[in-house]
């Protein structure tokens, strides 16, 4: 190459550069934000789960059995185990706190109180586990031949 031209050479690898890291930029923003809201939803949808396993219970002990019932459903596990037995442990100040809410009149103090119990939940168990929470609600389907008879 000619000297002027190495000047206009590496200006476009570095606008090819700034590209590529832009992308890629974009990708991982586009994945976090993706597992954000797939997060919320699932926070949405098991929150809804346990307002009903809750709120016929009279007593905030059934509340709580209710709830981890719920817990112990929605997730599948069939069996207990010494680390499954600790989260529905921990789970239960959550369950207590949406058992409260149901008995409070007062709707902010009351959705303020759940949040914090499940945020304080969700804290503990990223703490003590590889993964967040909600991956738990991620289950592999395969995928299964279909056949016609």
């Amino acid at each position: 190459m000619t000297p002027f031209l190495d000047g206009f050479a590496l200006a476009a690898q570095e606008a090819e550069q700034a590209e590529v890291a832009f992308r890629s930029e974009i990708a991982a923003r586009t994945k976090a934000l993706e597992r954000e809201r797939t997060f919320a939803y699932r926070r949405l949808n098991f929150m809804r789960a346990l307002e009903v396993a809750v709120a016929n219970a009279e007593c905030e002990e059934t509340a709580i059995v209710n709830a981890q019932a719920m817990l112990f459903e929605k997730l599948g596990w069939s069996s207990d185990s010494e680390a499954r037995n600790e989260v529905v442990t921990r789970f239960a100040s959550v369950a207590s706190a949406a058992f409260a809410s149901l008995a409070t009149p007062e709707a902010g103090a009351a959705e303020a109180d759940v949040g914090q119990a499940l945020a304080a939940f969700e804290t503990w168990y990223t703490s003590t586990h590889p993964q967040p929470f909600w991956i738990l609600f991620e289950t592999y389907m395969p995928e299964t031949p279909r056949v016609d008879f």
